[in-house]
């Protein structure tokens, strides 16, 4: 009896280590580099001819730019994976609406009319549309261009302007994918001027060499945000806003701005 009483209670202690082990703590017995393989990798896209914010630098045939590094930094800082796709603005806001994309940056701003279908993170950059032309153009502003031919960019926020004040002024649009081509149209003269965002001709012009002039101060100013279609990857939007913040306190986010000339 005493033998059976003694095997009974050490059973029983068995089963109460084994217990107490399976409620302690987690109960997660995957090493660090299992849990790494099971965490989400975030499927980001971005446009690929928006300098300085994102274009491919040919020495390396990496995409580069200030979307590029504020991306990097902000996935560092939160400690999430994620893979780049650099497939144009038109292609990234169709990925992200379709669900193959988790979220795009792409210096989009960020716009009433686009917050019905995206939600934004805080802004992270500033800017505003400029008017552009020839260095040898007769053209001094918006007044000139009744019956001339403005390029603009695919479904961004200088096309929209330009479709609010072509009636105003008398002008008629071309459109494009890219900014290099719609450069090049106002260069060759196929397009008399164009409206583009002011950090982004600005960088073109000055550390590009591309021949055009900027000759309006910038309208329409607003941020440019992070953004993921509307109601999903809520967590995403909050990993990136606390790590812009954070890299701003650290100093690493006007690292970025410098290295690229703001």
């Amino acid at each position: 009896m005493k033998k059976i009483i003694a095997f009974t209670l050490a059973a029983l202690m068995i089963v109460s280590v084994m217990a107490f082990a399976g409620c302690s703590g987690s109960g997660d017995t995957k090493s660090s580099s299992e849990k790494k393989a099971d965490a989400k990798t975030y499927v980001i896209y971005s446009d690929n001819a928006f300098a300085p914010f994102e274009y491919l630098d040919e020495s390396t045939n990496k995409y580069v730019g200030v979307d590029m590094e504020i991306m990097d930094a902000v996935a560092k800082d939160q400690g999430f994976e994620y893979e780049m796709h650099n497939e144009g603005f038109d292609a990234s806001m169709g990925a992200v609406q379709a669900g193959q994309a988790d979220a795009m940056i792409a210096g989009m701003t960020i716009t009433d009319e686009r917050k019905k279908t995206f939600d934004f993170s805080d802004a992270y950059f500033e800017d505003g549309q400029v008017l552009v032309v020839k260095p040898d153009s007769d053209i001094k502003g918006f007044e000139d261009l009744k019956d001339k031919k403005v390029a603009c960019k695919t479904s961004t926020v200088s096309g929209e302007y330009a479709e609010s004040v072509k009636d105003k002024y008398g002008f008629e649009i071309d459109y494009f994918e890219g900014s290099d081509t719609m450069y090049q149209a106002v260069v060759t003269g196929s397009a008399d001027a164009c409206i583009e965002d002011f950090s982004v001709i600005g960088y073109a012009i000055k550390d590009q060499n591309v021949e055009l002039k900027i000759i309006t101060d910038p309208v329409n100013v607003k941020g440019y945000g992070f953004a993921v279609k509307k109601g999903q990857n809520s967590e995403l939007v909050e990993m990136f806003n606390k790590g812009l913040s954070n890299i701003k306190k650290s100093g690493d986010y006007d690292k970025i701005l410098e290295k690229y000339g703001y």
